[in-house]
């Protein structure tokens, strides 16, 4: 039996796509003979063959606008779209610290940036008739920390229900949208934090890996996910194999969410 994704001369926009999750998904895709557009704040002097880099902030209604139109002229369009955009800078504290920047940051960050991309782009996949919307949600809408996440888990919640609500509309133009829901993932970022929390209670990397773990309330495959494994599972969600597939979640962490 071949197991030939059908991804080859594809395009795809990744959003966040020069760092951890977002570089893994870029790369994976690539291998899979897609043609991938990276969008970040930076992006690399040097391009890698097969991949497009579109420097932009996406945290704006404004920055949002430029990358559809830059897509839309160069492109006339994309097959896939995977917003992996996303995070927090809240400082810690609970709901006291959460000021009106704050939470204007972790919406536009992690569910008006997606919005918008898919208003822009979603007119000429519904013309074709075909397109893929993977939008990265979060354990978090299911397990938030209320000392340094509430607007974070706030507003990946509220992207899991538009998502939903968005592949009920778009099913039946041809237009399928699937929701990936990792938990800890083993990126740059999180090395760098299992390293500052290991340091400060005087422990190794691994001592703070499990000082994450037991803040999640553990996790029972015994470790982090790695961002290939994420971006992998989305590789095969965009391509024909999952044809069937739409408006459904799926979660990557390890069995940490305690219930289904």
């Amino acid at each position: 039996m071949s197991f030939d994704l059908e991804l080859n001369g594809r395009i795809a926009l990744v959003t966040g796509g020069t760092k951890g999750l977002g570089a893994a998904v870029v790369e994976s895709l690539h291998d899979a003979g897609v043609h991938v557009i990276a969008v970040a704040r930076s992006v690399p002097k040097e391009a890698l063959e097969g991949i497009s880099y579109i420097e932009g902030d996406l945290l704006t209604a404004a920055g949002c606008s430029a990358l559809v139109n830059t897509v839309l002229d160069k492109f006339g369009g994309v097959d896939i779209v995977v917003n992996v955009l996303g995070g927090s800078s809240a400082p810690s504290g609970g709901f006291s610290v959460l000021d009106e920047q704050e939470w204007e940051n972790a919406l536009s960050q992690n569910l008006l940036s997606a919005v918008r991309i898919d208003r822009g782009l979603l007119p000429s996949m519904i013309t074709k008739g075909s397109g893929v919307i993977v939008h990265v949600t979060s354990i978090q809408n299911k397990l938030p920390l209320p000392e340094s996440t509430t607007a974070y888990a706030a507003a990946k919640a509220a992207l899991s229900t538009y998502s939903k609500s968005l592949s009920k509309e778009v099913a039946p133009k041809g237009i399928r949208v699937v929701r990936v829901s990792p938990g800890w993932i083993e990126t740059e970022a999180s090395v760098r934090l299992a390293e500052r929390l290991a340091d400060h209670a005087g422990t190794d990397y691994e001592g703070g890996k499990k000082i994450i773990m037991d803040s999640l309330g553990g996790i029972p495959l015994g470790r982090p996910a790695q961002p290939s494994e994420v971006a992998d599972l989305i590789t095969f969600l965009v391509s024909a194999r999952a044809s069937s597939i739409t408006g459904t979640e799926y979660v990557v962490d390890g069995g940490t969410v305690p219930t289904a």
